[in-house]
């Protein structure tokens, strides 16, 4: 049985992607949203845990076996190398999870919902790719001033990602939220009626 038609939401930290993940889920579509995989996949006890503690060291584990999330995303934002050490032992299995779940969707379409969607080369799992777009300086600010993230950190997360000009290069359909006061609904049932469209010329087109 062929996967539904799948579209690749992503965008920078703070740029308003959960919300919009949000957004198309009230409107029935099943959205699965990688971090969720992510933590999934590296809950205690599991092999890629393991290999975490030998590839790090034992003090990124909480003292309940769990993974020290915090630390661990501090690690890998302030060492790109250490960011390539973890995904090479996450993202095999992340990938896998994702391809059962779409396998198993009886919807006309299906959202993976990922930060990294084009960093981690995900975009190959996808049909399509949603960007929420918001400039650097709106997602530094949301960061410092909406959530708290110390200004450094807040830097180091936004330049771990793809550039905004990387997402828009790769991008099929762009949703601007960089000015919050404007509402995104709107455009976001009209991608949904695309999409509906889409499935359905994907759905034609499909042997037997």
């Amino acid at each position: 049985m062929p996967r539904p038609l799948t579209i690749g939401l992503t965008g920078g930290v703070a740029s308003g992607k959960t919300y919009v993940g949000g957004e198309f889920q009230r409107l029935g579509v099943p959205l699965l949203e990688a971090d969720d995989v992510g933590r999934e996949v590296v809950a205690a006890p599991s092999p890629a845990l393991t290999a975490i503690a030998e590839q790090f060291g034992a003090d990124f584990i909480m003292p309940d076996g769990q993974l020290n999330r915090r630390r661990m995303r501090e690690c890998v934002f302030a060492d790109p190398a250490a960011l390539k050490r973890l995904e090479a032992i996450t993202h095999p299995l992340i990938r896998a999870r994702i391809r059962e779940w779409q396998l198993a969707q009886t919807a006309p379409y299906c959202i993976l919902s990922a930060a990294i969607l084009l960093e981690a080369g995900m975009d190959a799992l996808v049909d399509r790719v949603l960007v929420v777009d918001a400039p650097t300086q709106v997602q530094l600010e949301r960061l410092v001033l909406r959530d708290g993230v110390a200004e450094p950190l807040a830097q180091q997360m936004i330049a771990a990602q793809a550039t905004r000009q990387q997402r828009l290069d790769r991008a099929h359909d762009v949703l601007d939220n960089s000015d919050t006061s404007q509402p995104l609904r709107p455009a976001i049932a009209r991608l949904h009626r695309l999409y509906q469209y889409l499935a359905g010329e994907l759905a034609k087109a499909a042997p037997g």
